[in-house]
């Protein structure tokens, strides 16, 4: 049984907050920024609501898909607008959808481990399912911490996955978790992201490397036939290790980090939109997507374009 991407979709804030602007309230700098994470300026405001319903129906408008259309609506988000019920819900109410909807907190693994949730759901019956990666970070961040104020921030990004018998985009997918790294990055309850950056800088690069190069054996694709690393974009120098040791050169790595910072589970879809965008994605060629992030978490897929 096959599973096809058949459609995307993102939406970002409108406010739009520069290194400089941080620079005016914290010890930092434009310079410093940059150098250390790869990030120019980051996307502020909305809700992880409203970021994913946009998402959610451009990626049904470029399925050619109404809300009718879908069977299950799973959100991957590690910034749920309440509590309870689930962000999931009020998405899918608002989209127009009845069909089952529910929230997945893999962190910034989430939008991966949404796709393999939806790979299964399609195996067991299911047609057509809408998988969203939402965050709204920035309410969790103490914007007097220089450490994840520059860092994290808010967006969106959706695709729309088709059951299909006679293929498949899918070829692999290694997922993950550690959770006695729990403590390395971590947001309780009424409080705000902490993180200890030296040691989930080693490692995010080591599990980065490990689940991918599991996922190439698996689809059996070799570095050298991958045209396109989609990674989640966390900080360049974590991407530039992790290509760097996979033998696949910083040209192939797609990178809107500098744009957009850390949206968590939104950044995967956020830099293929991007990848798509600007021509990079083309018919029957192979992509590596992969992730990680607290828990900790991490996934991997190769993946070979039909659309």
């Amino acid at each position: 049984m096959g599973v096809r991407f058949r459609g995307w979709g993102i939406a970002v804030p409108d406010r739009v907050v520069t290194n400089d602007e941080l620079s005016q309230t914290l010890d930092t700098s434009d310079e410093w920024i940059f150098e250390r994470t790869g990030i120019r300026e980051r996307r502020i405001g909305g809700t992880t609501q409203s970021l994913g319903v946009l998402a959610g129906q451009r990626a049904l408008d470029d399925a050619g898909c109404t809300a009718d259309d879908v069977d299950f609506l799973l959100l991957a988000t590690s910034s749920p607008d309440r509590i309870c019920p689930s962000t999931a819900v009020l998405i899918a109410n608002e989209l127009g959808m009845s069909c089952p909807a529910m929230d997945i907190n893999a962190a910034c693994s989430g939008f991966m481990y949404g796709v393999r949730t939806a790979q299964g759901l399609l195996e067991t019956g299911s047609q057509r399912i809408l998988v969203v990666g939402a965050e709204h970070l920035s309410r969790w961040v103490d914007w007097s911490d220089r450490n994840m104020a520059v860092l994290l921030a808010d967006g969106a990004g959706a695709t729309v996955l088709e059951h299909d018998p006679d293929g498949t985009d899918l070829l692999s997918l290694v997922l993950g978790a550690d959770g006695s790294a729990a403590d390395l990055l971590t947001c309780q309850h009424e409080g705000y992201f902490q993180m200890n950056g030296k040691e989930v800088f080693r490692r995010a690069v080591r599990v980065v490397v490990e689940s991918s190069q599991k996922a190439l054996a698996d689809a059996d694709v070799s570095a050298d036939e991958i045209s396109l690393v989609i990674p989640h974009q966390a900080n360049i120098r974590i991407i530039q290790a992790a290509v760097q040791r996979l033998g696949i050169g910083m040209e192939r790595a797609v990178v809107v980090l500098d744009r957009y910072g850390n949206t968590s589970s939104a950044s995967i879809p956020l830099a293929f939109d991007d990848a798509r965008q600007n021509g990079r994605v083309k018919a029957g060629e192979y992509a590596l997507m992969t992730g990680f992030g607290a828990g900790m978490t991490w996934a991997s897929g190769v993946i070979r374009w039909s659309k």
